[in-house]
């Protein structure tokens, strides 16, 4: 099972009521479990297969429940979200400025972080023109993937 089957299996249950899913195959076995907003997925290994990217996903999923209970503040907000799952960081390199804070005006094509994801560093650019209004995330914290990141409000 890939990376993207289980983004997939972790959006069906977040949108439902299961409680708990378990695949198995002949790379290993999977389990999601739901928990008060949590999701938590388990991966048990085949004879040579090991799941990777399936652990920091378990470590990811926490943070997303507490940025969602800030989006609906406003509905005239546009959310950036990520697009991956990674660290997020608000600098380029530790001696450089913030690259997005609350009040910086973005518009489509400014670069507003980066995402760490596998050793690449992926730089985001909004998709919108507007001014952030609040910063969602802390600077090198674990980010799943669609979790909002910024609140926009549009120009």
């Amino acid at each position: 099972m890939d990376l993207k089957q289980i983004h997939d299996l972790i959006k069906v249950v977040n949108k439902s009521n299961i409680g708990e899913i378990s695949i198995e195959d002949k790379d290993g076995k999977v389990t999601i479990k739901q928990k008060e907003e949590k999701v938590t997925v388990t991966t048990a290994p085949a004879q040579m297969y090991t799941s990777g990217p399936a652990a920091p996903v378990a470590q990811a999923a926490p943070a997303a429940p507490t940025a969602a209970p800030a989006a609906p503040v406003a509905s005239n907000l546009i959310t950036i979200k990520s697009p991956m799952i990674g660290t997020f960081y608000r600098r380029a390199s530790p001696d450089k400025p913030l690259m997005a804070e609350e009040g910086t005006e973005v518009s489509p094509g400014k670069v507003v972080c980066i995402i760490e994801a596998m050793k690449l560093f992926n730089e985001i650019e909004s998709e919108v023109k507007g001014t952030i209004v609040k910063v969602l995330v802390e600077d090198a914290s674990p980010v799943e993937y669609d979790q909002p990141l910024f609140l926009v409000e549009p120009a």
